[in-house]
């Protein structure tokens, strides 16, 4: 018994060093935030720009006005496209959460990074069978769209930083 616990352990080891040498990581994993002390954000308050700063805190960033970055925000746009053709029964939804951004220096007003739109998309069935859990589950895919856009805004920090 001893043998095989040592052969099992030994293959997931080897298995997550193969997994962590290539790159991969977990979702929610992630190293933070940018490696700045401090940015500020700036656009319009909603559950978007909550998560942004939630997360920037949980990383080490402060999120503070005095900051020498400012992270502008402009204002979230959800579409849906419908990518099946009927009309009744079990459908195919394309969710899309648009946001435009650019990151500025405080001090003199300059662009590190000019203007630029964030895209994130998902695909949903929804069914006219429940009409509760229909509006429940656009509800969870617009939470997701927003989770994954913060993923990847501290992603471009975070590369802001590298170079």
């Amino acid at each position: 018994m001893q043998r095989r616990t040592f052969l099992e352990r030994t293959l997931v080891g080897g298995a997550l060093l193969a997994l962590s040498g290539c790159g991969f990581r977990l979702r929610g994993r992630d190293a933070g935030g940018p490696a700045t002390g401090a940015v500020a954000l700036s656009g319009p308050r909603g559950e978007l720009t909550e998560r942004l700063a939630e997360r920037l805190r949980a990383s080490g960033t402060r999120v503070d006005e005095g900051a020498p970055w400012v992270l502008n925000l402009g204002r979230e746009t959800f579409r849906e496209h419908r990518l099946s053709v009927l009309d009744a029964g079990t459908r195919e939804l394309e969710m899309q959460l648009t946001v435009p951004f650019s990151v500025q220096r405080q001090a003199d007003g300059a662009y590190r990074l000019p203007q630029q739109t964030l895209e994130v998309s998902r695909r949903l069935t929804v069914s006219d069978d429940n009409l509760l859990a229909q509006e429940q589950q656009r509800e969870e895919t617009r939470r997701e769209l927003r989770d994954e856009a913060v993923r990847q805004l501290l992603e471009r920090l975070r590369s802001l930083d590298e170079a």
